[in-house]
């Protein structure tokens, strides 16, 4: 649950250095150039301390990493233009958690008690509140939930799910080996598939915006490249770091350990951790409803967190300082 927990607040910080990062450059290089230095960071880790790209469970990672970096990220640039920002979030993080739920109990036999599934329907609500536009959003007016917006948004959370869950076989696969597999180690592995995506999806778009040719002035090597990079590397940097190095080696030591659906429920509150954010950076107002929402949401955390681990509460509660 800490795992899941710290996931959020990095995928906040990710999301906000994200959003810098892709305004100078678009959204293709910054997550090209951001997950290129993670696979870096992680691969220096992993293969001087780690698996690096051994183990037994590595196919699983790197399934996960396609579907996840693969069939997630690309239906989910494509829901946003078709659904707009806010109600594609509303299907990739509200649908996330159920999809992985069900996938890992059809396929690993994975059960969620009663209580687990109130709270987590309690989170996706909250979120749901927060997050969704509002008729008089100007963004949303221009766009109607479309029948096409809709697939790729639930193939979005699809492919987020079945990433997850594919981790979830990995650390089992890795156990039943004698393996100790770490969260980075899991995370290097999942990366490189997902530099592979992002690689091939930044090309393409570079070859469409120079009219299917080659520009030698979009590499950072030069001049101009290195003009551009002065005000960006930190941006991209803070990105790589918060999202695909900690968020995503957090994510994973807690897919270890934790079911899919109940860790899917807790980082879909991430577009909540970015509400404070996005005032602090980016001067947006805060509603009446994204606070609203943003309780309900916390109160459903809370009581997943009480019943998935209860002796976490009673040891708490033994240590309050007593009168």
């Amino acid at each position: 649950m800490l795992a899941a927990a710290l996931t959020t607040v990095l995928f906040s910080l990710s999301i906000t250095f994200g959003h810098r990062a892709s305004k100078l450059v678009g959204g293709s290089e910054a997550n090209f150039w951001r997950l290129a230095f993670a696979t870096a960071i992680l691969g220096a880790w992993s293969f001087q301390f780690g698996l690096g790209l051994g183990g037994e469970a590595f196919t699983y990672f790197f399934l996960s990493g396609l579907f996840g970096f693969g069939i997630g990220d690309v239906a989910l640039y494509q829901a946003l233009p078709r659904l707009g920002a806010r109600l594609a979030m509303v299907f990739t993080q509200c649908l996330a958690a159920p999809f992985g739920s069900l996938i890992e109990w059809l396929w690993l036999d994975t059960r969620l008690t009663r209580p687990q599934l109130i709270f987590i329907v309690l989170i996706l609500a909250g979120v749901a509140v927060a997050i969704a536009p509002a008729r008089s959003d100007p963004e949303q007016k221009e766009r109607r939930i479309n029948l096409l917006g809709a697939i790729f948004g639930t193939l979005a959370a699809l492919g987020g799910a079945a990433g997850a869950v594919l981790s979830r076989k990995g650390f089992a696969v890795a156990a039943e080996a004698g393996e100790t597999v770490s969260g980075a180690d899991a995370a290097f592995q999942r990366i490189v598939a997902g530099l592979l995506v992002g690689g091939v999806a930044f090309l393409f778009v570079r070859w469409r915006h120079h009219n299917y040719s080659f520009d030698p002035r979009d590499l950072p090597a030069t001049e101009v490249g290195i003009k551009k990079w002065r005000g960006l590397w930190v941006w991209v940097l803070g990105n790589a770091l918060a999202g695909p190095v900690l968020g995503v080696s957090f994510m994973q030591w807690a897919l270890r350990t934790t079911p899919t659906g109940i860790v899917l429920a807790i980082v879909a509150t991430t577009p909540l951790a970015v509400i404070p954010l996005a005032r602090i950076f980016e001067h947006e107002q805060i509603t009446k409803r994204s606070l609203v929402g943003s309780a309900i949401a916390v109160a459903g955390v809370i009581g997943l967190a009480i019943s998935t681990e209860p002796e976490g509460l009673i040891f708490f509660i033994h240590r309050l300082p007593r009168t």
